[in-house]
């Protein structure tokens, strides 16, 4: 008999908890992420997200809870497969965009000459090569986000940690930002990412958790999270008037148009009968997944609102 091979995840965190004095941040997270994979690390501001990954990478020490990479507590020489990203950029902003790149590429363990190469094919790469010689204070937010981005990547890491990456970005940057971090996946990387941008989760991530309140909310695949919270959404065009039902909840509602999300995992041929046996004259009837978007706004919605009031 051949024994299979366990891969052990890259990254393993198990009953992880973080209190600030008296205020317990997170509590009891346990989450993994395998290699290769892009994981999306999901919640509304204050959730937890940013505590994890700093105590992840030895920025904090845990409260109690197992943060590993590579089967061990992070340590600085571990550096050199890291690519992290995180929330507040930091660049030598009174100096010019080559010479940063140039100097983080050093660090990284390039020699002068592939860090300057590197950095100016990069630089082609995101329409920046004629910023290349000017200040980085001289650049708008989104360009100095790039060429942050390009610093993180530079060293090819084995862990690329992301954190809002493409944060005001526009449609065209941000569609570039993707590609560039599906480039990084593609050639081995594993990336962990922040976002609040629902189509990103849904384009780029295999799996993802949901933190709510320092806890997990839900975890698993893209479908799993979407099998949780309903599963299935129902477009409709009709006439009448849409009965209550136990088999769906009307979360949008319009004069001729509708949107059903599906309770449990009833058959939606059930819930076409139910609607013309009631009265209801369907002109169309689509269905799709629950969306990422859909669900962020389900769960965090009330939080948004109790955090405005």
């Amino acid at each position: 008999m051949t024994e299979e091979t366990v891969t052990e995840p890259l990254v393993h965190i198990q009953n992880f908890r973080m209190d600030f004095g008296g205020n317990t941040v997170v509590s009891d997270l346990s989450f993994d992420i395998d290699r290769g994979e892009t994981f999306g690390f999901l919640g509304s501001n204050g959730s937890g997200k940013t505590t994890t990954i700093r105590a992840l990478l030895g920025i904090y020490k845990p409260t109690s809870g197992t943060l590993h990479i590579n089967g061990r507590e992070f340590r600085p020489e571990d550096g050199e497969k890291l690519g992290y990203l995180p929330e507040e950029r930091g660049l030598y902003k009174a100096e010019s965009v080559i010479d940063v790149m140039t100097y983080f590429g050093r660090l990284k363990g390039l020699n002068k000459r592939a860090a300057a190469a590197w950095s100016m094919e990069y630089l082609e790469r995101v329409a920046l090569t004629d910023k290349a010689k000017l200040r980085i204070d001289k650049l708008s937010g989104g360009e100095q986000q790039k060429v942050q981005l390009g610093v993180t990547i530079m060293n090819e890491p084995e862990l690329l940690i992301l954190d809002e990456p493409t944060k005001g970005f526009d449609p065209v940057n941000r569609r570039l930002l993707m590609e560039i971090i599906e480039a990084q996946k593609n050639a081995g990387a594993t990336v962990l990412m922040v976002t609040h941008q629902m189509e990103e989760v849904e384009r780029l991530c295999d799996r993802v958790v949901l933190l709510k309140d320092g806890k997990a909310e839900a975890y698993g695949t893209i479908a799993e999270v979407q099998d949780k919270y309903g599963g299935t959404v129902i477009r409709l065009e009709y006439s009448g008037e849409i009965p209550d039902s136990a088999h769906y909840e009307v979360t949008l509602r319009g004069k001729r148009q509708a949107e059903l999300t599906v309770v449990g995992h009833v058959d939606e041929a059930v819930i076409l009968r139910e609607l013309v046996d009631a009265g209801v004259m369907v002109r169309s009837f689509q269905t799709a997944k629950i969306s990422m978007d859909d669900i962020f706004v389900r769960v965090y919605g009330e939080q948004h609102e109790a955090a405005e009031a």
